[in-house]
């Protein structure tokens, strides 16, 4: 009998479709040099380049732009046409009056970069921006990636000053006049149009993918397997963790409430050990929180101290994905208590792994968890405690959350050589040049 299709981001494949022509693409790589600032976007843009690079089409070619000052990393995709290099001042030192200073300097970059495209085989050109601004009075179309609203969903926190108000609005205002808006799940277009007052017709759903680190390896030799296990066992020790423990690796800043996962264990704390849980099983439960800077890591530190739920906490320096992978497959679950998540990037990675999840429901969280997880409603520390303990103690449930991620992922987890595709229709859709046009 035929396999059901899966929602959400794990797709079954189908026959590969024709590629979409060639165009030039002017790209705003800046998020890759700085990729603490924005690790998502850093993510999404490394993720699309490296499955572009594998794939080249005939036609295509790019137009980075890039940050003066700092190292240029899209020098390691060997396979891409790249027709320049475009080198603006550190606008980032600005702060939030980079939003008012960026579309400027972006708009004399961009048109320079696509002149002539078409002499060089491309079908058009368009302008993609991943993050901040795009440029204004663009002369090309302009396709945005909205992997975070938090400006908009917590005002209070990212336009708080006149400047950052006034940035932020001024962004959304260019966003709405692009060609194309590219979101990650249906929850978020929802979001995206009401909070930003986008036209439907513009806003176009591009499912993301997890890191390739995490997706299960299915066909990977038992010998590979039992190395790999090897490895997180040995990385366990060097970390001081226990058998059983929930990971975090979520983002340090008012999107995520870590503030909230740790009145969450204090109050699992408060309570009496659960029948059952086996000897030498730490309770409350143990946390791994992975990738925090050392300011971070200080101030968690200090927090969980003050709640009495600091012996809870274990603390990783940033780990490559390959490493992280291990920890976070050896877990008992993922956690990621969000306030604001349009790219549930975490989530995307626990569950390819086949890792239950324990989620607040907001964003893209829930599409991207579906049945492989509990979700619980944000600002609420009581029901994220029920949560964890259920997830921590309850071998019956948790056996039942991890059948459901493998069975969401595995062998149909989604690729980033699919996302590119898509992204590619998107390009062809907006910027292909039509007959008798002007050429870029």
């Amino acid at each position: 009998m035929a396999s059901e299709p899966v929602s959400g981001p794990f797709l079954l494949r189908s026959a590969p479709p024709d590629p979409p022509p060639g165009l030039r693409i002017v790209m705003d790589a800046r998020p890759l040099q700085d990729p603490a600032r924005g690790p998502a976007t850093a993510r999404y843009l490394e993720g699309l380049l490296r499955a572009f690079d594998a794939e080249p089409v005939a036609g295509e070619s790019f137009a980075f732009l890039l940050q003066s000052d700092l190292d240029d990393p899209t020098v390691a995709f060997d396979h891409l046409a790249v027709i320049g290099r475009r080198l603006l001042p550190p606008t980032r030192l600005l702060r939030s009056g980079a939003l008012t200073v960026d579309p400027f300097l972006l708009r004399g970059a961009s048109l320079g970069a696509a002149w002539r495209a078409d002499r060089g085989g491309a079908a058009g050109a368009v302008y993609h921006a991943a993050a901040g601004a795009p440029p204004m009075l663009s002369r090309i179309p302009i396709v945005v990636t909205l992997l975070d609203l938090a400006p908009w969903e917590l005002p209070g926190v990212f336009q708080r000053s006149p400047g950052s108000r006034f940035g932020q609005r001024f962004r959304a205002r260019l966003i709405r006049d692009a060609a194309a808006v590219i979101v990650g799940s249906e929850a978020v277009a929802v979001a995206a149009r009401r909070l930003l007052h986008l036209r439907a017709a513009r806003v176009r759903v591009v499912p993301l993918a997890p890191h390739p680190a995490f997706v299960a390896a299915g066909g990977v030799a038992s010998a590979a397997r039992s190395a790999a296990a090897r490895d997180a066992v040995a990385e366990r020790t060097r970390l001081g963790l226990p058998d059983r423990y929930l990971v975090y690796f979520g983002r340090f800043d008012a999107r995520h409430d870590v503030g909230g996962l740790l009145r969450a264990l204090a109050a699992l704390g408060d309570r009496p050990r659960p029948r059952g849980l086996p000897a030498g099983t730490p309770w409350p439960p143990s946390v791994l929180i992975a990738g925090a800077s050392p300011e971070d890591r200080a101030s968690l530190a200090r927090a969980a101290g003050r709640l009495h739920a600091g012996d809870a906490l274990v603390f990783a320096p940033a780990l490559t994905p390959e490493r992280l992978a291990g920890l976070v497959r050896g877990a008992r679950a993922v956690v990621m208590p969000a306030l604001t998540d349009a790219a549930a990037l975490p989530a995307l990675d626990a569950v390819a792994a086949g890792v239950p999840v324990v989620a607040t429901a907001v964003g893209a969280l829930p599409e991207t968890v579906g049945q492989a997880g509990i979700l619980v409603e944000p600002r609420d520390p009581a029901r994220l405690a029920e949560a964890l303990g259920t997830m921590w103690a309850d071998d019956r449930v948790r056996d039942g959350l991890v059948d459901a991620a493998r069975e969401r992922s595995g062998s149909a987890a989604r690729t980033w050589a699919e996302v590119a595709l898509e992204t590619r229709r998107v390009y062809a859709d907006v910027g292909v040049r039509r007959r008798g046009s002007e050429p870029a």
